[in-house]
Order: structure tokens, then sequence, then C-alpha cells
């Protein structure tokens, strides 16, 4: 397919990104070409835009940002045999090396060599997008395009949740961006007695309180261990959830977990986090998990079956829709943290 397209840049080494004129990409013999119809920003994105330690050190400008979409399928490399033009897809973000111990072990979500489009190569915040045929997920013909551009995200709140025991557990979410808020429903719907919600933002948290948490706490204004302390009488909670990246906050779930506990990382914290090993890990006997994009494809499979049951509704959680040329809008709006995921229309 020939042409231009509209793209969401990251520009340069710096602040913000830009929207160009792009050629559409070409694609090989086992790649696909996506028309993309929705594509929601995620927290990697803004550590993009706002050019943090952790941005500059890893992406290399100028190129197409973004991995969270729905889109359907415009065109077809020769050797694909799996899709057609006019379906309806989303996709796995990790394009994995199948070749590495990880990945031979059947641990792709692990693979040493991954590479992610929208950080390591060109991603979505565009017209069109061209991904490996092994990447891509159908979805139902019926669902919501802004729907389906969360299940990437929504992966990564399934993984945490549901990398150990959750029915009858006391969970603890800290840290209520739109992941946390998923991971919130996600409990609730495999059976959490009783989820805790902490962040410092009351317009999150009242979100968090809709879609499920018996208790939502703001970190800034009351001191979270002592709560659950009180609550659970003393024992702690048996799960934590850690979807924030600060270093106080992760300190607190580490105080906060029962002995014999879990506590599940997903955040991505810009700068290096001091534990107490002896007392917060050592002697309680907990398990500390890092937990990096979805198992491939088996978080895919219960994201799809937890959206299909009713039980999970992401609805609540998208907050705001733009035309991808009001990008400046919706980053502001994240950044400022007044909203839950924000949906973009190329």
């Amino acid at each position: 397919m020939n042409g231009k397209m509209k793209a969401l840049v990251k520009h340069c080494r710096g602040y913000g990104a830009q929207l160009e004129n792009i050629t559409i990409p070409i694609i090989n013999d086992e790649e696909v070409l996506i028309k993309v119809k929705a594509t929601s920003i995620c927290g990697t994105d803004i550590h993009i835009y706002t050019w943090d330690e952790w941005a500059a050190g890893r992406v290399n400008p100028p190129y197409v940002f973004g991995h969270e979409f729905s889109g359907e399928v415009a065109k077809i490399g020769s050797k694909v045999k799996s899709v057609k033009p006019g379906d309806f897809v989303s996709a796995e973000t990790h394009i994995v090396c199948g070749r590495c111990p990880q990945c031979l072990s059947g641990k792709f979500h692990i693979c040493k060599h991954t590479k992610i489009i929208g950080v390591d190569t060109q991603g979505c915040f565009a017209e069109y997008v061209v991904l490996p045929e092994g990447n891509l997920w159908k979805n139902p013909e019926d669902m919501p395009y802004d729907v389906a551009s969360l299940q990437e995200p929504m992966g990564n709140a399934v993984h945490t949740v549901l990398a150990g025991e959750i029915a009858g557990m006391n969970v603890a979410v800290i840290g209520c961006g739109p992941i946390g808020m998923m991971a919130v429903c996600i409990a609730k719907a495999a059976g959490a007695s009783k989820i805790y919600a902490f962040d410092v933002n009351d317009y999150r948290l009242a979100i968090a309180k809709k879609l499920g948490a018996a208790v939502v706490i703001n970190s800034a204004k009351q001191d979270p261990i002592k709560i659950v302390q009180r609550l659970t009488h003393g024992n702690g909670v048996d799960v934590v959830c850690e979807m924030s990246g600060h270093p106080t906050a992760i300190n607190q779930g580490f105080k906060m977990v029962t002995n014999g506990g879990r506590v599940s990382i997903l955040s991505l914290p810009s700068m290096l986090v001091e534990i107490d090993f002896t007392e917060d890990i050592v002697f309680k006997g907990i398990t500390v998990q890092g937990i990096t994009g979805r198992e491939m494809f088996k978080t895919w499979q219960q994201v799809s079956g937890l959206l299909n049951s009713g039980q999970v509704d992401v609805k609540p959680i998208i907050t705001h829709h733009f035309p991808l040329e009001d990008y400046k809008k919706a980053f502001d709006l994240m950044i400022k943290g007044n909203c839950g995921k924000i949906v973009l229309y190329p």
C-alpha cells in the first residue's frame, strides 16, 4: 500500500512529540499491515513523551511510538495464513526471538531478546502499523474499538493479579492508574476477599472505589501501613500488586504484606529503590515476583475470558476520547492524572 499516513512521532531526545505525515510502512512476507481504529495511551508512553531517565536510556528518536491498539487487517504478507484482510485484531506487543533458552522452554514473555513495538520498533500512534503474524490476536466482531485497544494493558493487570492465589485473599493494589484500576476489577472478579486501593490522586481513587475496592486510601493524607494493620487486625494483606513505581509506596507494600504473602511488581521505578531485605523479605518468607508483559498467549486467553464473562467491565476506566490531532490535550491529562484511560483515534 502506497501513500502517506498521520503519525505521532517522538521527534527528538527531549520533551513532547509531534504529528507528522510519513510513509505508510511496507510489510514483508510474514507481516501484516493493520489500519489502526483505536489506540490508548500507556504509562510507558508518558515516560517517552516526558523524556525521563528511563526513556533517554532506552529509545532512539525519531520514530512512531505507542503500543496499545485495535484495528483492521489491511494487507497480509504472502506467507501469512492465520488472518485475512478485514479481520478485527489487537496485538501482543512483545516481539520475541523464539530461539533463546526462555523461548525454547515456553517462557516467551521473558525472552532475552524481546523487542516492544512503540519502544524498540515503530509503534501504533498512526493510521497504520505493521506486526508479525504471530503477534496478532483476533477480536470478537462486536467488541468496541476502545475496549479492544485495552486488552494489552489489561493483560498486564491480569498477569500481575493472577500470578498466584487470589480467591479469598486480602489484596492491596498500590497505584491506581489505569492498570491499577484494572487490577481492582480483576481481583474482584477472581474472588478476592477485600481489596485495598492506594494512590495520591482522589480522582483515580474514586474510580477504584466504583470498580470494587472496599477501602481506598490517599497515601499522601493517611498512613497506609497503620490503616492496613488496623483493618487486618495486625496481620497485613495477603497479596500486594505494586503498580505505582514510587520508592515510598513500594516500601509500604513490603511493610504491609503478611508473613508468607506475595508481592507482585509491575511498576517501573525510575530510580533505585532501597528495600529492607532482612525484615521485609527474608524474615517474612514472602514471594516477590517481577511481572513483565503477558504470558503468551495464556494471559490473552484469560483477558478474553474475563471480558466475555461480563465479570470485568473496563468501560468505566475509559474516561476520555480524542482524535490523534489532540494528543497534547490527552498527554497533559495523563501527566496530571486527571483521567483514567485515554483513547486516541487516528
